[in-house]
């Protein structure tokens, strides 16, 4: 029997179960991360070279060797389980190329331990970057909508009961003042997580005068971690990111809940087109909301996940372990794919969907969502405490309700004779007045309170939303454009030391 391919501690060859089941598909991502691992060789061939750590002549042949992998690309190198995982084996293949001295200098003062920690964090950093842009991109969305449907009225519920009228513009708004805070968080997680792991070795760094600052600065980090323990044994950004994309998860899935009930037959309040609906097999007149299913049902997915990392770390040590840096981390990257991919059917939702105004103006009339502003003009009007007007207008809605009539149909007469009946005399509101607070246009237009539907409300807030947006898609660009520029320095250094 043959000894292992990557240690002479190891006197036997990896169990076939073993290559089978753990490091088979461990390699089955090693198109995806063989830039990364390049990039993280890159830099700290440069870093050697720049440090006095390896002769010149030896520095010259690695970044000439990895650079010319870098142009055949991955599927030049052959990849055997049996060496482990993906650096063992773009290790052998560099050697191949170089000659096994020169090949063996590559790993000078570091470990797989960190090189693993550094792609973490390289390959969570572009994850994170996209997710910020496809969030702003909703976010436009969802505020140029608000603009467009400002000033269609439609009820407002809490507890799925009419309360009280606001447009749907309004609505709008709010989903994009939501999505913001996501973008910030993931924002916050981003910047404070940009810190290079490289050089911390196994987790104890290393006796070589290494130079981590330099290595950091090739990969475009903003400086590195100062324990190295802490920088090999966490992943926290992970788990962090993770719980921020189950909050938005949860989101988009209560905002896909409300357009649920909104386009059902009985609520109507709401249409999409054609184009984004389903169908039934048996049904010919079924119209399904197959994208809504879709963005409710995945939300709990994304969540699972979460509570999966969270419970595979949590028995770990304080260290490096399969368990807590691969196990644990490998929900993240499907959790973070999902969510790019929902966002876009999110940004679909909000894109496509119509209210339909008339219909959606007469329910706010009909449905007592006015109730409030009547309420609200005893107080002003007739110098009730709130509380014996909520008396008044509850009575006056009971008799309406029991009559069968609408809100739009409650008139003086009825009013009055409910205030005589709980307070004791007639209130002789003004008959224009009233009309005015159950005409849920008007209802909406006096909502001009700060962050209100108030058309003068509402247009100030989409203002100040705009321009947050304006300077967070700014400030993401900028991002984008740094690690361009780092990346671009990288490969010149590299070919220059090539040369």
């Amino acid at each position: 029997m043959h000894a292992s391919k990557v240690s002479r501690r190891l006197k036997e060859a990896t169990a076939p179960e073993v290559c089978e089941y753990i490091y088979q598909p461990r390699l089955a991502g090693f198109a995806e991360g063989f830039g990364y691992l390049g990039d993280v060789n890159k830099a700290h061939i440069v870093m050697l070279a720049d440090s006095g750590l390896i002769r010149q002549e030896h520095a010259a042949a690695l970044a000439k060797g990895v650079l010319d992998m870098e142009t055949v690309g991955p599927n030049a190198v052959e990849l055997d389980p049996n060496r482990e995982d993906a650096y063992f084996n773009y290790e052998a293949h560099l050697m191949e190329q170089v000659g096994h001295d020169i090949g063996g200098r590559l790993h000078t003062g570091r470990s797989r331990n960190d090189i693993l920690a550094t792609i973490d964090r390289l390959r969570g950093r572009d994850v994170l970057l996209e997710l910020i842009d496809t969030l702003i991109s909703v976010r436009r969305t969802a505020l140029e909508n608000a603009g467009r449907y400002a000033e269609v009225v439609m009820p407002g519920y809490t507890h799925l009961q009419p309360a009280q009228p606001i447009t749907y513009g309004f609505y709008l708004a709010g989903v994009a003042q939501a999505l913001e805070r996501d973008s910030r968080r993931l924002t916050t997680t981003l910047e404070s997580m940009n810190q290079s792991p490289l050089g911390s070795a196994a987790f104890a760094g290393t006796p070589f005068a290494i130079d981590r600052a330099r290595s950091a600065e090739l990969l475009g980090f903003d400086g590195y971690l100062d324990n190295t323990l802490d920088a090999i044994a966490s992943r926290d950004f992970i788990l962090e990111s993770m719980s921020h994309l189950s909050l938005l998860a949860v989101f988009w899935s209560r905002v896909a809940q409300d357009y649920f009930t909104w386009t059902t037959h009985e609520f109507s309040l709401v249409e999409f087109p054609d184009s984004v609906a389903g169908t039934s097999s048996i049904m010919p007149q079924k119209k399904n909301p197959v994208v809504l299913e879709y963005l409710k049902g995945r939300s709990g997915h994304i969540v699972g996940l979460l509570m999966g990392a969270s419970m595979t770390i949590k028995g770990t040590n304080f260290t490096h372990s399969g368990d807590a840096n691969r196990e644990g981390t490998r929900g993240f990257w499907e959790a973070a794919e999902e969510s790019v991919r929902c966002l876009k059917l999110l940004e679909l939702v909000l894109r496509t969907a119509a209210p339909k105004a008339e219909l959606t103006l007469r329910r706010a009339a009909e449905d007592f969502s006015t109730a409030t502003a009547l309420a609200d003009l005893m107080v002003r009007d007739a110098d009730l405490s709130f509380r014996e007007a909520h008396h008044i207008v509850g009575a006056v809605v009971r008799q309406a309700m029991d009559a069968g009539q609408h809100a739009d149909q409650i008139t003086g007469e009825m009013i009055d004779a409910a205030a005589q009946d709980q307070i004791g005399h007639p209130l002789n509101l003004d008959p224009q007045r009233i009309r005015e607070c159950l005409d849920p246009v008007e209802n909406v237009k006096a909502r001009n309170s700060a962050g209100g539907p108030g058309i003068s409300s509402l247009s100030a807030t989409l203002e100040a939303a705009n321009a947050r947006l304006t300077l967070d898609a700014g400030q993401n660009q900028v991002r984008h454009q740094r690690l361009a520029s780092a990346k671009a320095r990288l490969q010149n250094a590299t070919q220059a030391l090539a040369r």
